[in-house]
């Protein structure tokens, strides 16, 4: 049975992420930082929930030596958990404000990714799923046709280009491990105050078809639900 880890799973895509792996049959860990809602929604898809505050380096730890106990390996890792941080007039932004939003959407990543790297070894198929952005992609944040084109969140995109990067960088370094980067496109969530026209069933469809595709799909790639996303 397939071993899935999700962080940011307690609600938005992480949640509609876990649910629908949850049906198809993986055995989910809802990794979260609010032990409340974490364990509600585990609760409530018969799965298992783990403390995990990816900004922290000793609840990362911990919440991997917490799985190695008790599961002792993992199929998938879905790093989802992100922050929006601030939009608007660069003038106003400063490097606390930097930090705060690289801290998840990126060192987040590289965090979890380091410390389940040990239990993804022990899967006979590993995969990353870098929950990235169609924000991050200079393609088509330049192309006017996209909604991308029209936002000014200086450190949300770039925050999620690092973490595009980030991916290939890894897809090269990590042979033995399939390390992909999902689009979800402009979904109703919390992250943007609900104003996406997509639901979190279509903003997961990338997600779900990285964490469960055939062994040979490839690695490095960037998707969204309709297919490859330019860079």
């Amino acid at each position: 049975m397939t071993i899935t880890f999700i962080t940011g799973a307690n609600k938005g895509l992480g949640q509609e992420t876990a649910r629908r792996l949850a049906g198809l049959g993986h055995t989910v860990l809802v990794g979260a930082r609010d032990p409340e809602q974490g364990a509600a929604v585990a609760a409530a898809l018969g799965a298992r929930f783990v403390r995990i505050d990816v900004t922290d380096d000793a609840s990362v730890a911990a919440a991997a030596a917490d799985v190695a106990a008790h599961e002792g390996r993992i199929d998938v890792l879905i790093n989802n958990a992100g922050v929006a941080g601030p939009h608007g007039d660069p003038a106003d932004l400063t490097a606390a404000d930097a930090l705060g939003v690289f801290d998840v959407n990126v060192f987040g990543v590289i965090r979890t990714t380091a410390a389940f790297l040990p239990l993804l070894r022990r899967s006979a198929d590993p995969v990353i799923v870098n929950v990235s952005s169609g924000m991050g992609s200079f393609a088509l944040t330049h192309d006017p046709e996209r909604v991308e084109s029209s936002v000014v969140s200086p450190l949300y995109t770039a925050s999620k280009s690092a973490l595009t990067m980030l991916t290939t960088q890894y897809a090269r370094a990590l042979k033995d491990i399939r390390v992909n980067a999902a689009d979800p496109g402009y979904t109703a969530t919390d992250l943007n105050a609900h104003s996406g026209p997509q639901t979190v069933t279509e903003g997961t469809d990338a997600i779900v078809r990285l964490a469960t595709e055939a062994s040979d799909a490839g690695t490095g790639r960037f998707i969204d639900r309709h297919g490859p996303v330019a860079w």
